[in-house]
């Protein structure tokens, strides 16, 4: 007995340990990268008042980089104002929005593609604009603005991810790739078959729930610690607010998934001590005690136990 409690407590405590660690990979994995969720996941930020700013200044600034003829002269000071101005009127149009979205989803396919495919060739994770950029001139010209058709498609590789950074990633995407195949299922056989080797099985159950639900709880804590620790990078970089909204965006499904987990915990825990409870049932008194017990308060005098007579 004492064998099969001590493995049912061991196999239950790795399968609560298990359980977030499982529910990181999936939603790393199937949320992550997916590219439909991703888009969706980002699309929202297009209307983000830090994100506009920091496209706009980003955008800008290469603009400014690209047209003034010398960096620091009274040409490029005088530019600067102006064309920001103009990317950020363009930051709160519907075509901003298209672009937004068309660049979300070259890029992550473009990063994705590199990491699935060992066979790619050494190098930087590169960008093609031609596709973002046909994307808003048909959005542009089906808002019948003037000279929208005359916009020119130009093919320009924009590097997304360094080259020394590709072999490293690739990895990191293979083995959390694996780790979302494998890691929830073994969660879930260890815990059933903690549960069918404990001697009180609904007992396991209620620590099961209460593990799974810690986990929950965990999982909710290393959330905006992680945010807290992804911005330590930036204390004062002007785009924090940027990364803070991407960071939120971003995790807001694993937010979902950890209290959905807690919720799960819970409720399986509560349910399976309540179960426990109503199944007590007080014992009834014997007929010979129910009978001595009324016959003591009808006269009012305790009654004696039987003398036991001697043998002589």
């Amino acid at each position: 007995m004492h064998l099969r409690n001590a493995l049912s407590a061991s196999l239950l405590t790795l399968a609560c340990l298990l359980t977030p660690c499982a529910t990181l990979a999936a939603w790393a994995a199937f949320g992550l990268a997916d590219t439909s969720r991703y888009v969706g996941a980002m699309a929202p930020l297009a209307t983000d008042p830090a994100v506009r700013d920091a496209v706009a200044d980003a955008v800008g600034d290469e603009a400014v980089r690209k047209l003034a003829p010398e960096p620091g002269t009274p040409a490029d000071a005088a530019l600067a104002p102006f064309v920001r101005d103009a990317v950020r009127s363009f930051t709160r149009t519907d075509a901003f929005r298209t672009a937004w979205d068309a660049g979300n989803r070259a890029v992550h396919d473009a990063v994705l593609h590199a990491l699935r495919d060992d066979t790619t060739p050494r190098g930087p994770v590169t960008v093609d604009l031609a596709r973002v950029t046909t994307q808003v001139k048909q959005r542009l010209a089906a808002d019948r603005m003037p000279y929208a058709h005359r916009i020119p498609i130009t093919h320009t590789e924009v590097a997304v991810v360094p080259a020394e950074e590709v072999a490293g990633l690739r990895r990191g995407y293979h083995l959390l790739d694996a780790a979302a195949l494998w890691l929830p299922p073994a969660a879930v056989v260890l815990a059933v078959t903690g549960i069918a080797v404990a001697t009180r099985r609904r007992r396991a159950l209620t620590a099961t729930g209460l593990g799974t639900a810690l986990g929950g709880a965990l999982l909710l804590l290393a959330i905006p610690l992680g945010r807290r620790l992804t911005l330590a990078d930036l204390p004062a970089h002007p785009h924090r607010p940027a990364a803070a909204a991407v960071y939120d965006a971003l995790t807001d499904s694993l937010r979902t998934a950890s209290w959905l987990l807690l919720a799960l915990g819970l409720t399986v825990a509560l349910c399976s001590w309540l179960t426990g409870r109503r199944g007590i049932r007080p014992e009834p008194p014997s007929t010979a005690s129910a009978a001595s017990a009324v016959s003591a308060a009808s006269d009012g005098r305790p009654r004696q136990p039987p003398a036991t007579l001697s043998r002589p």
